[in-house]
């Protein structure tokens, strides 16, 4: 707001833009440049499916933000905005976009998630294991299996970059293989079954495809027959919780899937996270110097 007066009285005055950032200082030409970048972006956050939870999410931070305000919402398709982005990135242009961890463009591109001061994209949140009641008295060797699976932001993320060349089923072999001395602890003084069935379901998200695919493996090296099935998250909860499946590490706590967990909980077992540093929020590439929402401007 400041920034825009300044504007309105060099003008009242015919001053020109260079005698103001000459007489302004070093705080003033940051602001000029970033009130520049934020029009040379045309005040457009690039987003992705419209009825997405983060579309709304986006929306309300245009509705809260002052720095926001004017701001245009382009909603598309996950795969345009990713389009976008990898242009933007070849050309260092300027791009503000919907980004959520763990996602492959953390590991594909240099890029970073822009301060939220007012919290409007939430605290940052885990991919949470839960079971059904019983399942550690019945099958104690897997339960004990399935508390012990935890993977690294990190690691999931490159899985992920290499799952757009693979089908998960390879990535999460190929991890398994290279990661033997961690599927040695999670399965450290666990006796083997013989064929014991067992299922675990998830939301048809990558992050969850591939740590499934990875139990699934882990598991059936120690002898388990595995079945994954793929469901909407009220589902998800409502049949861990009636018991018609065994288990799942696909739930995003506390937020995303917040609400459904509190309509069951008490109905199953929270084994704790097992991905940390989840999140949502807006990004841009690592070379814009802009740190926070609040150092976009709004439309003039």
């Amino acid at each position: 707001m400041f920034n825009i007066k300044w504007k309105k009285l060099g003008l009242i005055a015919g001053l020109s833009l260079s005698l103001i950032a000459a007489g302004c200082g070093t705080d003033d030409e940051d602001a000029q440049t970033e009130t520049n970048v934020s029009k040379e972006m045309e005040y457009t956050i690039t987003g992705i499916e419209p009825g997405a939870g983060q579309s709304e999410t986006n929306d309300e931070a245009i509705s809260t933000y002052e720095s926001l305000n004017g701001w245009e919402h382009q909603l598309s398709s996950t795969g345009a905005m990713l389009s976008a982005l990898d242009d933007a990135m070849k050309t260092e242009e300027p791009i503000v976009f919907s980004a959520w961890s763990p996602h492959y463009m953390f590991a594909n591109w240099d890029i970073k998630y822009l301060e939220d001061p007012k919290g409007i994209f939430g605290e940052e949140e885990a991919i949470t294991t839960i079971a059904r009641k019983g399942l550690k008295e019945e099958m104690p060797e897997a339960y004990t299996i399935i508390d012990r699976f935890n993977w690294e932001l990190k690691d999931v993320e490159s899985a992920l970059l290499k799952a757009q060349e693979k089908e998960f089923e390879e990535v999460a072999q190929d991890w398994v293989d290279e990661n033997q001395e961690t599927v040695a602890e999670w399965t450290e003084g666990v006796e083997p079954v013989d064929g014991t069935s067992i299922e675990l379901v998830l939301t048809p998200w990558d992050a969850e495809a591939f740590t499934t695919n990875v139990a699934k493996i882990v598991l059936e090296q120690q002898g388990y027959s595995v079945k994954t099935t793929s469901v909407d998250p009220a589902i998800l909860f409502e049949i861990i919780a009636e018991g018609g499946a065994d288990a799942s590490l696909a739930p995003w706590m506390p937020s995303t899937h917040g609400a459904l967990y509190a309509e069951y909980e008490g109905e199953f077992e929270d084994l704790g996270p097992n991905v940390d540093g989840a999140k949502i929020g807006l990004a841009v590439p690592s070379y814009m110097d802009i740190d926070s929402i609040e150092d976009l401007q709004p439309k003039e």
